[in-house]
């Protein structure tokens, strides 16, 4: 475990090799440094996984050097490794690896090939230093990192202004939530006077603290404020869809597998302060479940793939939040993997229907295309049934029944409810898009491009995960997280077959509705008033941006119109702009004149005159 530092430095030192060569490398050399840096990452993750369990040591640190420190303030560049930290950093390593692998044979021929692959590289870098920091500052140092590289990679076809401003956007809205995050520190230090992460938690559950009724729901409030935004939650969501311009390999990494889980890392890593603020913790699971269904609606009439693939997204970490806000930690980091697994191989395999398609990304403008893409239709078969929790055969069924039989034995029977609803949703507008894509009469240009062991290996390694196999892996986390509520057996079976039974319900009226034949009844209700007002409103989903853009947006570009004088430096540059008048003024009386001096010095004289009589 002392190699636990390469993890960092291997991918930085990739990212500084592509990038002090200002795009002069060759495609072939530049993909070797990408994704040797991230491949060595990978090895060294597994290395350290062996060596973790194979000793009884529990946590481990990696004090590296001093990097701030001020009389008694210290924050070191110090690493921390337990379970939780080695899950995440084996996701990150080894799907980022994949989906490296999968960008080599996806960027071919594109401009900037080295630029994306620097970025790519930072990125992981700055996402196992969120991971990995043992102190919250360190932490936050990360956190910001995967925001500047999301905003680099959501922007990467720069060219294309529209495309800018989703990056804006993404980069705007996430700092929200970072702002949030960075009040939190404050108030924890000058709580507890440390940002070490261990201190912290140990300090919380030995100190009897007056603060706690006052100060501590504020900190968690703050917290979650920064995981909701980092994981695009309500109210921060919108700028996951809008994210989806980047390369579709950017948004498999980043707005599926790592960066927008870090909110769900958050609150994992400081649970013991959600669970000395219960009503903070419950506002987690509502969070989460309300944007479940928000975004499991709007997926259900979106047509181009990517957005429909990102309110997915959306949906399933509000299944995360909904298990977080239950008390059911294990199982929101067990669904967060396997997320992981299914989320990139639907959204690589939707890269490969992009390029096929001639960069259709519009679902109706494809269609037929189970015979002509037999490998990617299996992919989003199992995909897609993953991700709708297709029962027995799939990871996915395991780790959402998991969370729903935790809210069941918790108690919160509307939090399982509504996780059973955002089940039918989501098989619902999942079996649209392959229905709809693979069957039907075949209308996109269809172009056949080379395939090579860098397309296939990563969607056959995330398509063999996505199925029962994923659901074998053991997870690490015996004393990091709490122990969850068990369900008797019998209740379980139940709740089983009948969440079941709905993502089979859901599969059947998707083939009803799009696969054999709209029925009379669906096209009332498209071309009713209320239908369309649906539909306007789940595609727009459900106006976040329209009210963020009434409220926010025009009020401060009306307050900016209002400022845009500046009164202060009106006041401030008005001094100056007497002794600018003043220095005219004197300027005109030394002309060189004799009589104008006469005459100033005559008037002067008679005003003295003046001024004695008058007093």
């Amino acid at each position: 475990m002392n190699f636990l530092y390469l993890t960092i430095l291997l991918p930085i030192l990739g990212f500084l090799f592509l990038s002090f060569s200002v795009g002069r490398l060759s495609e072939t050399i530049s993909a070797v440094i990408g994704l040797t840096s991230i491949g060595l990452a990978a090895i060294v993750t597994g290395y350290i996984w062996f060596d973790f369990s194979q000793g009884n040591q529990k946590v481990f640190y990696q004090e590296l050097w001093t990097w701030i420190q001020v009389d008694q303030f210290k924050i070191d560049i110090s690493l921390m490794l337990d379970g939780l930290s080695l899950i995440l950093l084996s996701i990150v390593t080894g799907v980022g690896f994949l989906i490296h692998l999968f960008a080599s044979w996806y960027m071919k021929g594109q401009e900037g090939y080295s630029r994306f692959f620097s970025y790519m590289n930072l990125f992981i870098a700055s996402m196992i230093t969120l991971l990995l920091a043992d102190n919250l500052v360190l932490m936050y140092l990360g956190w910001e990192g995967v925001g500047l590289c999301s905003y680099l990679l959501i922007g990467f076809y720069y060219k294309n202004s529209s495309y800018g401003r989703a990056a804006i956007k993404a980069f705007v809205i996430t700092r929200i939530g970072d702002s949030c995050l960075v009040i939190a520190l404050f108030m924890l230090y000058n709580e507890m006077n440390t940002f070490r992460i261990g201190d912290i938690m140990i300090l919380s559950t030995l100190y009897p603290f007056s603060y706690t009724a006052n100060i501590l729901p504020w900190i968690t409030l703050m917290l979650l404020g920064g995981a909701v935004g980092k994981s695009a939650q309500l109210p921060l969501q919108t700028w996951l869809a809008d994210a989806m311009v980047g390369p579709t390999p950017v948004s498999a990494l980043i707005h599926a597998a790592t960066m927008v889980t870090a909110g769900v890392y958050l609150i994992s890593r400081t649970h013991i302060l959600f669970l000395l603020t219960p009503g903070v913790l419950n506002l987690v699971g509502i969070i989460g479940a309300v944007t479940l269904l928000l975004a499991g609606c709007s997926a259900l009439v979106q047509t181009d793939i990517k957005r429909i693939l990102a309110y997915s997204t959306m949906s399933q970490i509000g299944y995360m939040f909904l298990a977080l806000g239950v008390q059911a930690w294990k199982p929101a980091i067990f669904h967060l993997m396997i997320h992981a697994f299914f989320k990139a191989l639907l959204f690589l395999s939707a890269g490969s229907l992009i390029l096929s398609c001639n960069y259709e990304q519009n679902i109706f403008k494809m269609g037929g295309l189970r015979y002509r893409m037999p490998f990617v239709y299996i992919c989003f078969l199992v995909g897609g049934s993953s991700l709708s929790a297709l029962p027995l055969i799939t990871s996915g069924f395991f780790s959402k029944e998991d969370i729903l039989s935790c809210a069941l034995s918790h108690g919160n029977i509307n939090l399982m409810i509504v996780g059973l609803v955002g089940t039918l949703i989501t098989s619902i507008y999942t079996f649209r898009m392959i229905f709809v894509i693979f069957y039907g009469k075949e209308k996109c240009t269809y172009i056949h491009r080379k395939q090579s062991l860098a397309y296939q290996a990563p969607l056959m390694i995330l398509l063999i995960l996505s199925t029962i196999l994923g659901a074998f892996i053991v997870l690490p986390l015996q004393d990091v997280l709490p122990e969850n509520i068990q369900l008797l057996n019998s209740s379980k079976i139940i709740l089983e077959i009948f969440s079941s039974f709905l993502v089979v319900i859901g599969i059947v009226i998707s083939a009803i509705l799009w696969l054999i034949k709209k029925p009379f009844l669906l096209n009332i209700v498209e071309y009713s008033k209320i239908g369309r007002f649906l539909h306007t409103l789940f595609f727009s989903g459900w106006g976040f941006d329209w009210l963020y853009q009434k409220v926010f947006i025009q009020n401060y570009l009306k307050i900016v119109k209002i400022l845009s004088g500046d009164p202060c430096a009106t006041v401030i540059n008005s001094t100056s702009l007497v002794a600018l008048v003043m220095n005219k003024g004197l300027n005109i009386t030394e002309n060189g004149y004799l009589r104008w001096y006469l005459a100033t010095m005559s008037f002067g004289a008679i005003l003295v005159l003046v001024l004695i009589i008058i007093m």
